[in-house]
Formats: structure tokens, sequence, C-alpha cells
């Protein structure tokens, strides 16, 4: 790999969109409730499940997306569209309810539903890597993907001591502007994707 043939302020907007998509801080909420009744050594081997889970599956669609649009004969501009009418509507439903899922589940299975799928490695987060695939080289694309990854990692270790310093209250503020960005990010996919077919 030449390390100086990689975009490098490509590859720091995906990070960023990305990480925002993603939201391991706005999330923080979420899974402080859905692990509340494991063992910290439980606890450790869900969120270990829940980033092998993401990862895979942003890394299987880092591949292998272009592949699947042209499967089903999907355009990238509607894919654009349709991923950022999607978006929007997550960012919605946080910004009203401050969470993208509240209801509670088992313990069982927890790192892989829902905390991989769909709060980390959402629908969000899979449309952003498909559209950064067609903007960016794969390679910027797979870093991008292990760069959120590891820092939702180190987010979920520290999920404790993040939820002491938030808070509650600040913990749901975190999340509504998070969802702020993640609906400015479904504008620009929407826009781009309807300027291609009114232009």
């Amino acid at each position: 790999m030449d390390w100086f043939q990689i975009d490098w302020p490509g590859l720091l907007k995906a990070v960023v969109a990305l990480f925002v998509v993603v939201d391991p801080i706005g999330n923080v909420p979420i899974f402080i409730g859905l692990t509340r009744n494991l063992s910290p050594l439980q606890r450790r081997r869900t969120f270990r499940s829940a980033v092998i889970v993401s990862a895979a599956l942003l890394l299987v669609f880092a591949f292998a997306g272009h592949l699947l649009l042209a499967l089903f004969g999907i355009s990238i501009h509607s894919f654009k569209i349709a991923g950022g009418l999607l978006l929007l509507i997550i960012a919605m439903k946080i910004l009203i309810t401050g969470s993208w899922e509240e209801k509670e589940v088992t313990p069982e299975g927890v790192g892989a539903v829902p905390m991989a799928f769909p709060l980390l490695a959402g629908p969000g987060a899979i449309t952003t890597t498909i559209v950064m695939l067609q903007i960016l080289g794969l390679v910027e694309v797979i870093l991008a993907v292990v760069i959120v990854i590891l820092l939702t990692f180190v987010v979920l270790l520290s999920i404790e001591r993040i939820y002491l310093f938030l808070g509650r209250a600040g913990s749901v503020v975190a999340a509504r502007l998070m969802a702020i960005f993640i609906a400015a990010i479904a504008f620009q996919f929407m826009i781009e994707g309807l300027r291609f077919y009114f232009t």
C-alpha cells in the first residue's frame, strides 16, 4: 500500500461522516440500559461481539456494495436519495425520542442485535459506506471503517465513565446533537441524487 497515494482529506471526511452516523457516544444511554444487568465480563464480551459484527457488516458493504447495487439494477444516485431519506427518518426519530431504539431486550444476543445492527452498523452506516465507496477509493473506505470501529470500541470500553461524565441529560443532548449532523448528511445525499436527475 502506498501511503502517499491515499486521499487523506477524503479519508478524514469519511471517518467523520461515518463516526457521526454510527454515533457510539449518542448511543451511550441505550448501551447502558441494554447491558446494565450484565457482569463486567459479560459486558466486555457483549461490546466485543458488537464491534466484530459491526465491522463485518460494514466491510462486506465496502467490498461488495457496488456489486449489490449492480445486482438489483440500482444507480448510486437513486441509492443516495433512498439512503438520505432513511437517514433523515433515523435523525428525526432521535431528535424526537432522544434515541434510535428504546425497547428493552434480553442480554442474549444483545451484542449482535440490536447493538451491532441496527444501532451501530445500521442502515445509515451501511448507506454512508456505500456512498463513500463511490466517492473515494476502496482503501480509504476500508481505513475509515477500521478507524471508526476502533474508536467505537474505545467508546464502549469507556462507556461507564462517559455516562457518568455526561449524565443522562447530557447523553440525550449529545444524541440529539448528533442527530442534527445526521440530518444534514441525509439532506446532502438527497440533494446530490436529485441534482443528477433534474440536471
